[in-house]
């Protein structure tokens, strides 16, 4: 049935059925389940607007074969690597501390294009619809929205310092913070601002954005909770120092480190704490999977928590100190030290399943059966993967 042969009345009441039908639909957790594309994408910072860190669609790489990992391919910069890649329809983005935004082949490394930003690029991007999305950094007061195909500028924002924040997209919004002490709320189309919140110190945070908040850590200490619509606070929560990394929010709990501490988990919806686990300095952002947490600290290696209690799981003392966010997918979990060596620990026992001489930079990024990483020290790019991949 063809709808211009319905009258006009029906069709009025057939779109507004839809119309409501989506409304009212229950809405999925957009940290968990499959995108249910044919190419399975790694799209931001944290893989997904939670910052779970968590790839549920990863099927090729597990504990009992990441031990074969090898070196694909290799791309060089002129400069260190601290943006973590990012994957979509098989193109890697990253940014480098050359001043240069990369998109690169994901399958042989080849250039597709890069951007002059005019910082030190490593904020890590975001890509949505078709748009890539970055901070500038260090020399660089900007927020950049690039064709991801092309790299031909769009439209930027200029904040009131640089940006390192990487950003996050929802509903046509993109969230990231600033060296200027303020939370951006930012048209994606137009780049024009809707709101801004200034909190009392330098944030480095990424954002996680999750059922209409804003959830974001500020070097005043404190974990902001604002409204995703109108940068109104929900709740704020002061932990005992500065909050380098981004929180992650899965199941409604909200999983944020501290620089002197260790790991905090909060209420989401009330700012409560619920557990606190004191390790140590923690400057990266958790890994939430199957019930469980992994986080690196600076001096004492790697943790799983429970999520829920916070009791330990396992702990590793064998990386060094890790400045790098811990990534999961498939049961292992990748993280690069400062000890120069990748790691893949299984991510029921924490058992060493793999490990790799690198001189760590970025966080990982791991999707089709293919480990992507940036490197600090060999100002590099480099993809690893299974010898029959």
């Amino acid at each position: 049935m063809k709808l211009r042969t319905l009258p006009c009345l029906t069709l009025l009441m057939l779109v507004g059925a839809v119309a409501n039908a989506q409304r009212m639909a229950p809405q999925a957790d957009p940290c968990s389940g499959s995108t249910k594309s044919p190419t399975v994408n790694w799209p931001s910072y944290r893989h997904d607007p939670c910052n779970s860190g968590y790839n549920p669609d990863e099927h090729i790489l597990s504990a009992d074969n990441v031990r074969n990992l090898r070196l694909e391919w290799k791309f060089l910069t002129s400069n260190s690597v601290y943006s973590s890649p990012v994957v979509v329809n098989g193109i890697v983005y990253i940014g480098s501390l050359d001043e240069y935004l990369y998109a690169l082949n994901a399958a042989t490394g080849a250039l597709v294009w890069k951007y002059k930003t005019g910082g030190e690029a490593d904020s890590s991007p975001a890509v949505v619809d078709g748009v890539l999305y970055v901070g500038g950094g260090y020399g660089s007061n900007n927020v950049y929205a690039l064709d991801a195909a092309t790299g031909v500028l769009i439209w930027t924002y200029t904040t009131g310092f640089y940006v390192e924040s990487s950003p996050v997209v929802v509903n046509g919004v993109v969230y990231v913070g600033s060296h200027d002490k303020n939370v951006y709320a930012l048209d994606a189309k137009t780049g024009a601002l809707i709101w801004k919140y200034a909190t009392g110190d330098i944030v480095l945070s990424s954002p996680a954005v999750v059922n209409g908040v804003v959830y974001i850590g500020s070097w005043d200490s404190n974990l902001y909770a604002l409204d995703a619509v109108t940068g109104t606070p929900r709740w704020i929560f002061t932990t005992d120092s500065r909050i380098f990394a981004a929180p992650a929010v899965v199941n409604g709990v909200v999983y944020v480190g501290s620089d002197r501490y260790g790991l905090y988990a909060v209420d989401a919806n009330t700012g409560s704490l619920l557990w606190s686990y004191p390790s140590n300095r923690t400057v990266t952002t958790p890994a939430v999977e199957n019930g469980a947490v992994y986080f690196g600290t600076d001096y004492f290696g790697i943790y799983a928590l429970d999520a829920t209690t916070g009791d330990m799981v396992w702990h590793v003392r064998e990386p060094g100190p890790v400045w790098s966010s811990v990534s999961v997918a498939n049961g292992v979990v990748y993280v690069a030290s400062e000890d120069s060596t990748m790691y893949a620990f299984d991510a029921g026992t924490g058992q060493t399943k793999w490990s790799h001489v690198l001189r760590a930079g970025s966080s990982l990024a791991v999707l089709n059966g293919t480990v992507y990483v940036g490197s600090g020290g060999d100002n590099a790019m480099y993809a690893y993967s299974l010898p029959s991949h």
